[in-house]
C-alpha cells in the first residue's frame, strides 16, 4: 500500500479564550480533515521527548520513524544537506537566521519574512566581510541560512530566536556548555555583534526601512551539530520516498533518508504558498515511490507571529486546497493509498514557539474499520483508538497491515 503523510507544521495549539476556549484547529472550518478523521483511526502522538528541543528537526525525524536520540545532530546539518553543502568530519554547521532587533530586543525571528533575493545580498555581504577558509555563510531561503565552522566545537548553548521574541538579545547570546566550547561561543558572539554594524547600513535594509518593513539588522545562530549518521529509509523500512516542502530542513532530512527532493514553484512556507502545486507534485510522485512526505509550513509561521486569525486561515487553506483534492484523487486510484494527517509539534499562538505537548493524528487505510472519532482536533483525538503514542510508534502503525 502506498502512503501520503500530510504534515501541517505547528497546527496544534492551546485553547484560546477569544475563541471560546477552542484551539485554532477546533475553531477552523475543516470538513475534509473531519471526514478523514471519521474514516480513519485517531490518537495523540508525543513526537519529541521532554529532554530534547521541540523543534521541527527533532519532530519530523521522529514522525518518519528515526531514533532521534541516535541521529539528531542539530538543524543546521540537515539544512546544509538540502543546500548541497558537503560537511567534513570536523565541520560544525548551524542555522543562521537573519532577524530583526528593535530597541535592544528580538522583534522577530524572520526579519519580517525577508525575501530570498534580499537575503542573498546580505549573506553575500557577510561572507565578503567575515568569510575565511574556516568560516563560511551559505545562502538558503528567506531568513533561513547556514554557517559552517571548520574545527568548531558543538559544546554550545544556543537559543532559537523564535523562542524568545521580545527578549533582550544580549540576554540570550551564545554560551558554552563547557570550557571546550568557549572559543566557539566567543566567536559566535563576536559575529553577531559585528554583523549588526554591517547590516545597519546595507542598502537592502535602508530600502526595507524606507518601505516600512522590518530590517534584517542582525544574524543569529542556533542548532549546531556535526554530520549525522543516518540510515536511508530503504535500509530502515524497505521503502522509497519523496519529500515536498518549502523548507530546507525537510529536504535535508530527505537527502539523508534517500528520498527524492521535489521543489514546487511558488512554495513559500507562508499562507500564500502554492497548495495546488504541492498537491500535483504529491500525486505524481505517489505513482513511483512508496511514501510521499508533504510538508506545509504556514500554520507554524502564524503561530510564531501569535496571529490566531492567520493560523485559522492557514488551517482552512490546508483543509480545502490540499487535504480535499488529495482525498478525492487517491480515492480514485487503482492501488490503495493510506493517508496520515498530523502536525509535527504544537506552536501555540499564546507563547509563539514550539512546545512538547502531544499532537493529534489520524491514519486512514482503505478497508480498515474507523474508530468513531468524527472531528480532527486536539480534544477529539483523545478518544481515538490509538491512544497516546511516542517515538517510532506512529510510523510503525502507519506501515503495519490492517
Amino acid at each position: 500500500m502506498k502512503t501520503i503523510i500530510i504534515l501541517g507544521d505547528g497546527m496544534a495549539d492551546y485553547p484560546i479564550p477569544d475563541l471560546g476556549n477552542k484551539t485554532p484547529l477546533m475553531a477552523a472550518g475543516t470538513p475534509n480533515m473531519d471526514a478523514l478523521a471519521a474514516m480513519g483511526r485517531n490518537g495523540l502522538y508525543k513526537t519529541v521527548p521532554d529532554d530534547m528541543p521541540p523543534g521541527s528537526e527533532v519532530a519530523n525525524l521522529a514522525v518518519l520513524g528515526y531514533d532521534v536520540r541516535q541521529v539528531y545532530q542539530g538543524r543546521g546539518v540537515l539544512e546544509g544537506a538540502a543546500m548541497g553543502v558537503s560537511l567534513d568530519e570536523d565541520d560544525l554547521a548551524m542555522r543562521c537566521n537573519l532577524i530583526c532587533l528593535q530597541e535592544g530586543r528580538i522583534k522577530n525571528h524572520s526579519a519580517g519574512h525577508i525575501t530570498t533575493p534580499e537575503a542573498h545580498e546580505l549573506i553575500e555581504a557577510l561572507n565578503r566581510e567575515f568569510g575565511s577558509k574556516t568560516l563560511s555563510f551559505h545562502k538558503g531561503v528567506s531568513y533561513r541560512h547556514l554557517l559552517v565552522l571548520k574545527g568548531g566545537n558543538p559544546e554550545l548553548a544556543l537559543t532559537p530566536p523564535h523562542d524568545v521574541p521580545g527578549i533582550p538579545w544580549k540576554d540570550v547570546l551564545p554560551k558554552a556548555k563547557s570550557t571546550e566550547g568557549e572559543s566557539t561561543a566567543q566567536l559566535l558572539r563576536d559575529l553577531i555583534i559585528r554583523s549588526q554594524a554591517l547590516l545597519a547600513s546595507h542598502p537592502v535594509n535602508l530600502q526595507r526601512i524606507a518601505a516600512g518593513k522590518d530590517p534584517a539588522n542582525s544574524i543569529w545562530f542556533w542548532s549546531a551539530g556535526k554530520r549525522p549518521q543516518m540510515k536511508t529509509y530503504h535500509e530502515l523500512y524497505g521503502k522509497t520516498g519523496a519529500v515536498i516542502s518549502a523548507v530546507d530542513l525537510l529536504h535535508g532530512i530527505g537527502v539523508y533518508a534517500g528520498f527524492e527532493s521535489l521543489p514546487v514553484e511558488g512554495a513559500t512556507g507562508l499562507y500564500n504558498t502554492n497548495y495546488e502545486g504541492k498537491v500535483q507534485a504529491a500525486l505524481e510522485a505517489i505513482s513511483r515511490v512508496d511514501l510521499v512526505y508533504l510538508h506545509i509550513e504556514a500554520a507554524d509561521e502564524a503561530g510564531h507571529e501569535g496571529d490566531v486569525e492567520l493560523k485559522i486561515k492557514c488551517i482552512e487553506a490546508i483543509d480545502s486546497r490540499l487535504v480535499k483534492p488529495i482525498m478525492e484523487a487517491t480515492a480514485r486510484m487503482a492501488e490503495p493509498v493510506a493517508l496520515a494527517l498530523l502536525p509535527d509539534h504544537p506552536t501555540p499562538c499564546s507563547v509563539r514557539t514550539h512546545v512538547h505537548d502531544p499532537i493529534p493524528f489520524v491514519i486512514y487505510k482503505p478497508g480498515t474499520k474507523a474508530d468513531g472519532v468524527s472531528r480532527y482536533d486536539e480534544k477529539s483525538a483523545k478518544a481515538g483508538s490509538y491512544g497516546l503514542i511516542k517515538d517510532d510508534e506512529f510510523i510503525r502503525l502507519l506501515f503495519q497491515e490492517g
